[in-house]
């Protein structure tokens, strides 16, 4: 008597719109840091940013662009100081982490498509990692700057220490962006050729060529539309002036980083499980 054996089925389950069991999906997240940490610095690797010239570029290409920046200041207005060289530096610095988070981020999902198919994982790990990878690249530009204004002579304070929770919130307005932007480019994917146009335009609506001071009061009314205008203009007050920053700033930048993180985590969660399907 002769037996066949079946080959195994596998049961696909229909879409059901909704958040997954919240508690449930940020365990399983959270015993994955290991992974994140080196699954970011294997991307890293990959783009041999972890050797020496790979170091190099990374602090190279802002600083030779905030050279750019700055001589076409100096030939516009006709007058330069260090101080105004140091701000444009650290807030370029600084939003180079957000543009890379973007960057980085739009692709996150669609640029994982095989471990999206082959493996069951929560897939904000992606943007995530994204983000873990720009904040690597800032680093050492960070460390470049403070050797910057220490050859310019730019005297140290206290209120330096300001800059550690404005860099918080700048991660966080970063991941919200990067979580947001990945999913939205799963079923737009014009908008990675978007991108760069964006990110020059808030590039230009940022004080980053310019300081919020130099602004007249009817443009500043305008400020708080723009998520990165408090968070530079507070940044630049520490690490540049000295100064503790205005509470109304990391106000407005605390609640730009929150809402955007709260609603692009939900547009993520709530669609993540069609990501397989439009992949």
């Amino acid at each position: 008597m002769s037996t066949s054996i079946q080959a195994p089925k596998q049961v696909y389950e229909p879409f059901r719109k909704g958040l997954p069991p919240l508690i449930r999906y940020w365990k399983s997240l959270w015993s994955r840091r290991t992974f994140i940490a080196e699954y970011s610095r294997s991307e890293l690797r990959q783009k041999h940013f972890d050797s020496f010239f790979g170091q190099m570029w990374l602090v190279l290409n802002p600083l030779l662009l905030s050279g750019v920046y700055f001589l076409l200041i100096v030939i516009i207005r006709g007058s330069s100081d260090s101080t105004r060289y140091v701000h444009l530096t650290s807030t370029l610095f600084l939003f180079y982490l957000v543009s890379n988070s973007l960057t980085s981020g739009v692709k996150a999902v669609t640029g994982g498509q095989r471990l999206i198919l082959n493996t069951a994982f929560p897939r904000i790990m992606l943007p995530i990692s994204a983000v873990l990878i720009s904040v690597y690249k800032f680093l050492p530009t960070f460390v470049v700057f403070l050797i910057i204004r220490t050859v310019l002579g730019v005297p140290f304070s206290w209120q330096m220490f300001w800059s550690i929770p404005i860099l918080l919130i700048t991660i966080l307005l970063s991941l919200g962006l990067a979580i947001t932007i990945s999913c939205i480019n799963v079923y737009f994917r014009d908008i990675a050729s978007f991108l760069p146009y964006l990110t020059r335009t808030i590039l230009y609506l940022s004080p980053v060529l310019y300081e919020a001071s130099a602004l007249s009061p009817k443009i500043r009314k305008f400020e708080v539309l723009n998520p990165l205008f408090s968070i530079l203009d507070s940044w630049s007050a520490v690490l540049v002036h000295g100064q503790a920053p205005a509470t109304s700033n990391l106000l407005i930048s605390l609640a730009w980083a929150l809402g955007v993180f709260l609603s692009g985590t939900y547009f993520f969660l709530s669609r993540e499980r069609e990501f397989a399907v439009r992949l």
